[in-house]
């Protein structure tokens, strides 16, 4: 759902009412500040940051970013450092509290359990990301875009308070060259760290391949796995074989791309299937397949409880009533490389005109490429950035056709987008799975918006058996 939709608001909500609530852990540092910047009305942060074990931490991120009364609405948001293989120790601390302070608010006013769902593509600053939620007591670990084999021994290592590294990718890296982040709860606690409940460990994939090799090639124990259809929200598995695009330009899925769930369930480990499953009846159905459950996105994100703009949740809605919501799968958006699903909105950057109009910055970093240079030493870089700018570094022009800038475009589809001095405001850029059309079906009748209680219910209630639904016609015939 992208960048705070899914935040801790609609986690706990879902927790409350016996579900699994995820929180968004992508840059969750830069949501952290922002909130605070934003004058943190409700202090709903400042409690979370009063429980941080390490007072003093948390204190010198209020002196950093918070703004008693929120700042002005034309004022820029103050920057957090962007992510590198060696992190300044002010943004290593940010990220920690960040996914702490996300965690601890959703795991409020009830026992339910609560998740957290990263990106294997963004690995700059997962270490510090998975100890912070740990921190909080997490439940639940998902990961997907990518093959996350190293995050299951990551998780084994920080329930017992030992060091963890993570090899990063780095384009152009000679063989023999390999890069890490590293993290160390002992030296971070300035002392003995302390001993955490280890939480189960989701994989988030899109074929049996993927998932066999998960089961037997990750670093310690997969607890399951979410099996994700290339109808669901964000980014998706790019098509196995060649690419093809369709006649509107989207990518072309086939059979090959149909998992394989015979060989998931020989795993012997429970599985929830995602990807258009936010329908009624659609539990039932992947019951019937042999999956524990259900992953839904699309839904939840259009609901009162969720981050996402209010006046962004008025319009889709609206669409989807007229029958008008449409998503693009889009090939080439996405500097990841992976494509990205984004809803056809009027005022984001789904439009061409607004996106091309647009002045390339990169800022925030979360998304940037690294790259072996000449010397040996390590540069970052994004096919989104200013063209020049990534052309200087070993870039092609081709790279760059078409890509938006996540890292800007998220947060202000949650209402936090910068605001440029001398530019125009950054645009939303609006992620949604291709139940989008559907979402209208979630409003009580007379009602222009609904509530998380009332996607859950809607999905968990049971469609009547054929034979009761044909009496119900015939009755209906008779009157």
């Amino acid at each position: 759902m992208g960048v705070a939709v899914s935040g801790w608001a609609l986690a706990r909500a879902v927790s409350r009412l016996g579900q699994l609530g995820v929180v968004s852990g992508t840059a969750l540092a830069v949501v952290l500040a922002r909130r605070l910047q934003l004058g943190d009305p409700g202090g709903e942060l400042r409690l979370a940051l009063s429980r941080f074990p390490f007072p003093e931490m948390a204190d010198r991120v209020l002196a950093d970013f918070f703004i008693p009364h929120g700042k002005p609405a034309d004022a820029p948001f103050k920057l957090t450092p962007m992510p590198t293989l060696q992190p300044r120790p002010g943004l290593v601390e940010l990220t920690v509290v960040a996914n702490f302070v996300e965690v601890f608010l959703a795991r409020q006013g009830h026992s339910g359990p609560v998740g957290i769902n990263y990106l294997e593509k963004i690995q700059l600053p997962t270490l510090a990301s998975l100890f912070g939620a740990m921190l909080a007591g997490v439940d639940y670990v998902l990961m997907g875009a990518g093959i996350p084999r190293a995050i299951p021994g990551v998780l084994d290592s920080f329930a017992c308070g030992q060091p963890a590294q993570l090899r990063v990718d780095v384009e152009g890296a000679l063989p023999g060259e390999d890069h890490f982040t590293t993290f160390d709860p002992q030296a971070f606690c300035r002392g003995a760290a302390p001993q955490l409940k280890r939480p189960q460990f989701l994989g988030i994939v899109s074929s049996a391949t993927l998932a066999i090799a998960l089961a037997k090639k990750a670093s310690g124990r997969v607890d399951g796995f979410v099996i994700e259809g290339p109808t669901a929200g964000g980014h998706n598995a790019p098509p196995r074989g060649p690419l093809q695009l369709s006649a509107t330009g989207e990518p072309v899925y086939g059979e090959r791309d149909v998992p394989e769930l015979e060989k998931i369930r020989a795993l012997n480990r429970p599985f929830w299937m995602a990807g258009s499953y936010g329908r009624v009846g659609k539990l039932a159905e992947a019951e019937r397949l042999g999956a524990a459950g259900i992953q839904v996105g699309t839904a939840f994100a259009y609901c009162e409880e969720s981050g996402l703009d209010p006046d962004l949740k008025r319009q889709v809605l609206e669409l989807s009533r007229q029958g008008r919501a449409k998503v693009f799968t889009d090939p080439l958006a996405s500097p990841t490389g992976f494509p990205l699903k984004v809803a056809q909105v009027a005022g984001t950057l789904s439009d061409a005109g607004l996106y091309a109009a647009r002045e390339r910055v990169c800022d925030l970093g979360y998304l940037r490429h690294l790259y072996r240079k000449d010397d040996g030493s390590i540069g970052y870089r994004c096919p989104a950035e200013p063209v020049q700018s990534y052309l200087r570094k070993g870039g092609t022009i081709d790279q760059t056709q078409g890509r938006k800038c996540v890292c800007n475009g998220l947060p202000a589809t949650a209402g936090m987008g910068q605001q440029r001095l001398d530019a125009a405001p950054e645009l939303p850029l609006v992620t949604s799975g291709d139940d989008l059309d559907q979402i209208g079906a979630f409003l009580p009748p007379g009602e222009d918006c609904y509530r998380a209680a009332d996607v859950i219910e809607r999905l968990l209630a049971r469609p009547a058996p054929p034979d009761m639904e044909l009496a119900a016609d015939l009755v209906l015939e008779a009157k």
